[in-house]
């Protein structure tokens, strides 16, 4: 019978998400859907990009941190695009999109 050695977890590498691909979604989605306001997205893809190269230099607890900070700005972008998403619904449903683009003419 062989036994299984035991793992040795002093070098084995801490998986902590980064969220990158969260980040990015949601910065484009709030920036598209909502306002200019969705650029603090980029705060989450900065944190996020972070992760990496703290994991890099063996910074597990900045690599913790900056990855709860990303995860933090994930949520802001992703609010942001939803009251976006509901802004847009409401305008198109109330007939406000056609008063928009006349006050959009009227400014060319």
């Amino acid at each position: 019978m062989s036994s299984v050695p035991p793992l040795n977890t002093d070098t084995a590498p801490a998986i902590i998400p980064n969220h990158l691909a969260w980040a990015i979604i949601a910065t484009v989605l709030a920036t598209c859907l909502c306002c200019p306001l969705g650029l603090v997205g980029i705060v989450a893809i900065v944190f996020s990009s972070k992760v990496n190269s703290l994991l890099a230099q063996d910074d597990v607890a900045g690599a913790q941190r900056a990855s709860n900070n990303a995860k933090t700005w994930c949520w802001v972008a992703t609010a942001l695009a939803v009251v976006g998403l509901l802004l847009n619904i409401v305008l198109f449903a109330t007939g406000g999109m056609a008063e928009y683009l006349q006050m959009m003419q009227k400014y060319q």
